[in-house]
């Protein structure tokens, strides 16, 4: 008997591994690439050399987030930036998995229906989201958000505080 699945493992893979080429191309630190199905079933993942222990965990929240609201993680960031009791209340809910920085953004079908997400850290959020955006553009489906954050390229870890990604 086989499944149905919103996101087969082939294309969830060709993600992860553009995502990671894209990286390489732009000088990035080390990443680490999740791919979630629609239901939030891990369909792939890959970290590469020296990407931190911590760095999965981060990823898996940005798509799960992502997924769970909706909305890109870099959306969520910008809703709950005046809003921390709402904040609060979904790390709550979400049992700590949510993580509202950019870098989990949602996969879309030709009609505009989310099939999955993807979730890079790495280096700097923006970076990571720029990373995942195009990655899924290159296999051909669409993204929310559907460009890189502006200036995506200027930012840098030394500007961000402990604990950004």
């Amino acid at each position: 008997m086989r499944l149905h699945t919103s996101l087969p493992l082939e294309l969830a893979s060709k993600i992860v591994d553009q995502a990671l080429h894209l990286g390489r191309d732009e000088g990035l630190l080390p990443l680490t690439v999740v791919v979630l199905d629609a239901g939030g079933k891990l369909v792939a993942v890959k970290s590469e050399d020296g990407s931190g222990i911590m760095r999965f965990d981060v990823a898996f929240g940005k798509a799960w987030g992502a997924l769970g609201m909706g909305i890109s993680s870099r959306l969520i960031r910008d809703r709950l930036a005046s809003r921390p009791t709402f904040q609060s209340a979904l790390a709550t809910a979400s049992e700590g998995r949510l993580i509202p920085v950019p870098g989990g953004i949602l996969i879309r079908d030709a009609d505009a229906i989310t099939i999955g997400a993807v979730g890079i850290s790495g280096d700097t959020s923006d970076k990571d989201e720029y990373c995942a955006i195009e990655a899924v553009k290159s296999a051909g489906l669409w993204t929310e958000p559907d460009a890189p954050a502006e200036g995506w390229r200027d930012s840098s870890l030394s500007d961000s505080y402990p604990g950004s990604k």
